[in-house]
Formats: C-alpha cells, structure tokens, sequence
C-alpha cells in the first residue's frame, strides 16, 4: 500500500442514477499537472481494488476531486458510488497521463472534447490559468445522452466563470458547448458528427476546423475517440504524446480498462 495516500471522503454529491462526484483530503505532496490522472480506489479484504481516474480539482486546490460513473456490477464502482462523508479511500501517489499542453504544438484555438465522465479531466484544465495564455479560445465540448448527465458540467462551468480570480482569465476565452443525443436539447448530435458537418462551429460562432490554428485533447467513450481520431487524421492532424507534441492527444486509460 506503499503507492498509495489514505484519503478522507469530504462529501459526496449524486447528480443522476449514474453519475456522482466527491471530494477528498489531499495529501500535501501530492503533486499533479492539470490534465492528469492516478489510481484511485479502496481497499478491499486488505488488497487495493483501483481504476484510473482523472483529477477534476485544479492542481492547486487543496482537495481532491472525482467525477465517476455508476456500474451496477462494476467490481470498483458498483462499491465507489456507496462511500460516504468520512470513508476512506486510496489515491495513487503518482500522477501520469496525456492530456497536458506539453504534448501539443503551439495554436490558437484549444478544443476540450469529452463525453461523459471523460470531463473529469478538463474540469481541472478549464480552471488552469495558464489555458488562457496559452490560447485565445477554449472551447469545451461535452455530449451526454440525457440533458440532467449534463448538470455536472454546467455548474462547473458556472463556477469556473464566477470565480473571483479566474474570472478575469476567462472573461469571453471559455466557450462551452453540451449537447445531447437521447432527448429534445438545444444541442442535438453526437460530439462527432457535429465536429465532422462543422454544425458546432456554426452554432458558437467560430471559423471551422483548422490544422494551423486548432490543439484538440479527447477524452470519452472508445467509440468517440476512435472516430474522431479517424477524422483528424484525414485532415492531417499529428496525434501527440510525450515524446512528440502533436495537434490533439487523446487519453486511453481509461478506453484500456
């Protein structure tokens, strides 16, 4: 257990039948970059049950957050989504993981693309000043299947943009575009056919897709990542990893547990 910090449950918040979030104690050495993940879990008959899981707290606040799903039979989560105020918990002491600016070239315009709890990560990037140096536009896109999977995303983004500090950064950089696949919603579609026909560009405003100008990180379902990488590949978009900075970078943690 050596790898691992015990962390105190804080609270524990339920946003639908399968999504929930909660924050725990962070153990002051304990370092992150904005983007990143560990192992989290919990200890079960004396051994460590852990999956990989995304920061959705910035790397300089003093709690932990997670975003998680609900699987009924899921050997982790099926007992994660029963903790409580006080539990504890195990949290990797080693963060790791794509989604970092380092790993992309230069540009302009930073498109955030997830689906679900794939948000977790850019929860913690979108409250990353130095995004907005960085670049002159982020846009973080999050599809869901029903409009209430939503509600995470949007007061996070509500908070993001009423913070007293952040705001300044914000100001109009942060565009955030949800969408919905299985009920009526303003935005309507799949992340990938909407990128693909150009219909988000449209709907905020903004030039279409472009190589030059344009750094993508995803983070999603397997079948999302997968199409999307096909498509920015066709327009010669580099993928980018540790070793070479790229035009967009997608995190398979998560895709390969």
């Amino acid at each position: 257990m050596s790898a691992f910090n015990k962390e105190q449950v804080l609270s524990v918040r339920h946003w639908t039948d399968t999504l929930f979030s909660f924050t725990t104690t962070r153990d002051p050495g304990f370092r992150f970059l904005n983007g990143q993940f560990t192992m989290m879990g919990l200890e079960v008959e004396g051994r460590p049950l852990l999956r990989a899981y995304s920061m959705a707290s910035a790397n300089y606040e003093e709690n932990l957050e997670f975003f998680s799903i609900k699987v009924p039979d899921g050997p982790l989560t099926s007992r994660l989504q029963k903790i409580k105020e006080g539990d504890i918990i195990l949290v990797g002491r080693k963060a790791t993981g794509t989604l970092v600016t380092d790993n992309l070239h230069p540009g302009k315009r930073l498109l955030l693309l997830s689906t679900g709890t794939g948000l977790a990560p850019f929860a913690s990037l979108i409250k990353d000043p130095e995004i907005y140096d960085l670049y002159e536009k982020v846009v973080l896109v999050h599809g869901c299947r029903l409009v209430s999977e939503l509600t995470y995303g949007e007061k996070l983004v509500a908070r993001v943009r009423e913070d007293e500090v952040l705001a300044d950064f914000v100001n109009d950089k942060l565009i955030y575009y949800p969408t919905v696949t299985r009920e009526p919603f303003q935005n309507r579609g799949r992340v990938t056919d909407l990128i693909e026909s150009g219909k988000m560009f449209d709907d905020i405003g903004l030039p279409h897709l472009d190589r030059e100008t344009d750094r993508v990180m995803l983070c999603g379902n397997p079948s999302m990542l997968e199409d999307l990488r096909r498509l920015f590949e066709e327009r010669g978009f580099d993928e980018g990893n540790h070793s070479e900075p790229g035009h967009f970078v997608i995190e398979k943690a998560f895709v390969e547990r």
